[in-house]
């Protein structure tokens, strides 16, 4: 009999993964720059790699090159677009040569004339379908002729709609701005349809990952809880939130079930990291309930969610807090959660 037992390894995110689907913006990059520890741990990872982005304002290479500029051996065909994913959606209503118009970018010309389309601009050209992505350069004459082109509903024999993504908004550089879902709202105010979603949340740019990639357990990585998070449930994966990007504690602590992920990290390195456990204990004698991550420590009182003890990391409070939150027995507009914690 052996005298020594060696420990069981704890889980980590990776564990039974075979496919990493990598979010962009505020995930790997922030504008320009990469986000600390994001190169190093992709690397270190050792996965197949699919990043998926909702901006379609540039093309797979130009995406490859901002990639392979951090050290990253990204090749085109290893990003994945919104603008790939709403071809898919046009593929049902268009013929060879069928002219599209453009609201948008090279993201969105570039597979649009891959695939044998026509790229217009005027509605005066006779469009037979809009598609609607996020570039800097789109503008108000943009906005309107896409509002020409879509006077008529489309089961009064109008034209389809296909927007890349529906990101209210999109981190640069200088913080926040406003993203697709901005401007198309802004089409959609004007001639009174609905434009149908190609990005996340939505599941046709899974399809093509999954299609491109065969991968058949994926981790969806992301810092939104409404595309990335809530389009992996969708799609029938595991997810990680990121703390990098858009969404911290408050987003997360109340969070609606849809958009719950599997796994919440500080940067890619929890990636390798073991998954600290969720501890919780009942003080018999008030009722009270106390969730503890590492150092961190929340209590569940009734309808108050208390700050006991801040934990040496702010993922590990958050975490404690989703697990108080999401555990309780109301919706989490039925409980009173202290401030600091929503401070996150």
């Amino acid at each position: 009999m052996a005298l020594f037992r060696k420990a069981a390894a704890q889980p980590t995110p990776l564990d039974g993964v075979d496919c990493l689907y990598l979010d962009l913006d505020g995930v790997v990059y922030k504008g320009p720059d990469a986000i600390p520890h994001a190169v190093d741990s992709i690397r270190a990872a050792g996965l197949p790699t699919a990043y998926l982005t909702n901006n379609a304002s540039r093309t797979d290479a130009e995406v490859a090159e901002h990639l392979a500029s951090f050290g990253l051996d990204v090749r085109a065909s290893d990003v994945v677009t919104s603008p790939q994913a709403a071809m898919l959606l046009l593929a049902k209503h268009l013929q060879p040569g069928d002219p599209v118009l453009v609201v948008g970018g090279a993201g969105i010309v570039v597979e649009l004339e891959a695939r044998g389309w026509r790229v217009v601009r005027t509605a005066a050209e006779q469009p037979k379908a809009v598609v609607q992505g996020f570039h800097p350069s789109v503008g108000w004459k943009d906005l309107a002729e896409a509002s020409f082109a879509l006077r008529r509903p489309l089961e009064q024999g109008g034209i389809p709609w296909i927007a890349t993504n529906g990101d209210w908004t999109i981190p640069v550089a200088g913080g926040i701005a406003p993203g697709n879902g901005t401007l198309v709202s802004a089409v959609h105010t004007a001639v009174g349809r609905l434009a149908e979603f190609a990005g996340k949340p939505e599941t046709p740019m899974f399809d093509v990952a999954a299609e491109r990639f065969g991968a058949r357990a994926p981790l969806m990585v992301g810092d939104r809880l409404d595309t990335d998070i809530l389009g992996a449930r969708r799609a029938g994966i595991a997810s990680a939130l990121v703390l990098t990007g858009i969404d911290r504690g408050a987003s997360l602590i109340g969070a609606d079930a849809s958009m719950r992920p599997d796994h919440v990290l500080e940067d890619l390195r929890g990636l390798a990291e073991p998954i600290a456990p969720v501890r919780e204990t009942l003080e018999t004698s008030t009722g009270d309930r106390y969730f503890e991550v590492g150092q961190a420590a929340v209590r569940r009182s009734g309808i108050d969610i208390a700050l006991v003890r801040a934990g040496e990391r702010d993922v590990d409070t958050i975490r404690a807090a989703c697990a108080a939150v999401w555990t309780a027995d109301r919706p989490v507009l039925g409980l009173r959660i202290a401030d600091e914690l929503l401070a996150l």
